[in-house]
């Protein structure tokens, strides 16, 4: 598995290392591809059947849809393979990172002419959707530090990330915010926004195509966790981007009203509580200015998926410490931009095509598979 971009930062496997990182790269492709298939048959030979029998009606929604298959002994050991390769991907990462960490926390150091910057606030209080759970079960989430100046949350997740999208997302991780690049640039190919604001950033894998696609603009780039900045700063003065690193919380930050043309983010909403989700979309009105666009980038929300679907994406929600990822895809998203002070005609969701030109597509949503699909959700509003 050796597509991911090397770059300066991005920790080097040893022959027994990059063996491991590969058995889960390919435990997770087989899990996608040739065992999760076989979920819908159970469910619609075994299951369905049985819940129709018992309730006289097929099951009305996700939630009947999981009380019916946690019972199938195929459906368990997939959902147990399938945690199960999400703790050894860390594991695998992990041991690669701590070997070598004193060097990443050298070569992480402030280069002598960056190009960009990176502001840190120790003060800032971490919120509690991030403290009270290991997000993705990456151990100790974004926000932990292990000693000074530490980039391990960083390092781990940059190389996890390739791992976990199975190389669907690209060499640098960054077909999310190619995706929504390539969006922008075809549906308003004259829109050069001078000032970019990308929220929830971690390690910067969907920063750097801004600072691509729109050259003249100022970037900048937050993050609660101060490990993974310290990470995405260097990392983007290794790769030749300048981007502005600040560690705040998109629900509030200390930026001026109207700072920004552009705000986007990408796969930050889920990892946000109802009450986070609709402070940052109000942030984010407050921040644009006039005319300003705001484009939130996730996975789809469930109006629309039958309820089959939308359980076989559910499962991050209950197994993969995602608490609040089927919160979201239940929200209102429109009368959450209305309410923050967005017209209703000026919001927009739909799904939008990946810019990654990758073969070994399942064309499906589902858990374990992700970027599969070959499409993203985006939420987006004009001010």
């Amino acid at each position: 598995m050796t597509g991911q971009l090397q770059h300066d930062l991005l920790p080097r496997a040893n022959h027994d290392e990059l063996a491991r990182q590969d058995f889960v790269h390919s435990l997770k492709l087989h899990l996608a591809t040739r065992v999760a298939p076989g979920n819908k048959q159970v469910y619609e030979r075994r299951a369905k059947p049985r819940f129709e029998q018992q309730a006289q009606r097929p099951p009305k929604d996700r939630h009947e849809v999981r009380h019916v298959m946690r019972d199938e002994p195929y459906y368990q050991t997939w959902s147990a393979l399938q945690r199960t390769s999400q703790e050894m991907m860390w594991e695998a990462v992990d041991a690669s990172v701590t070997r070598q960490l004193p060097e990443l926390v050298a070569r992480a150091s402030q280069p002598a002419k960056p190009l960009g910057s990176l502001r840190l606030d120790p003060d800032l209080a971490i919120p509690a959707y991030h403290t009270a759970v290991d997000i993705h079960c990456q151990p100790g989430g974004y926000h932990t530090e292990g000693g000074p100046d530490d980039v391990a949350a960083g390092a781990v997740y940059d190389r996890a990330v390739y791992i976990y999208a199975m190389s669907r997302l690209g060499a640098l991780n960054d077909d999310m915010g190619q995706s929504v690049v390539a969006y922008l640039q075809h549906r308003q190919p004259d829109f050069r926004p001078a000032r970019i604001l990308d929220m929830g950033c971690t390690v910067g894998h969907s920063t750097l195509p801004y600072a691509d696609a729109y050259p003249a603009a100022e970037l900048y780039a937050i993050d609660v966790g101060a490990p993974v900045l310290r990470y995405a700063h260097a990392r983007a003065e290794a790769l030749g981007k300048r981007v502005h690193f600040s560690q705040q919380n998109a629900e509030r930050t200390s930026f001026a009203d109207a700072s920004f043309d552009l705000i986007v983010s990408h796969i930050l909403l889920h990892e946000t509580s109802s009450r986070a989700l609709r402070n940052i979309v109000r942030e984010s009105y407050r921040l644009l200015a006039p005319g300003g666009l705001m484009i939130h980038q996730d996975v789809p929300q469930y109006h629309g998926l039958d309820p089959y679907q939308a359980f076989v994406l559910d499962w991050d929600t209950h197994n993969n410490n995602e608490p609040f990822w089927g919160t979201l895809r239940d929200s209102d998203l429109t009368a959450i931009a209305r309410e923050a002070g967005f017209a209703e005609e000026r919001v927009l969701e739909t799904m939008i095509p990946s810019a990654a030109q990758v073969k070994a597509r399942t064309g499906r949503f589902q858990a374990g598979d992700f970027g599969g699909s070959g499409h993203w959700f985006v939420f987006a509003a004009t001010k």
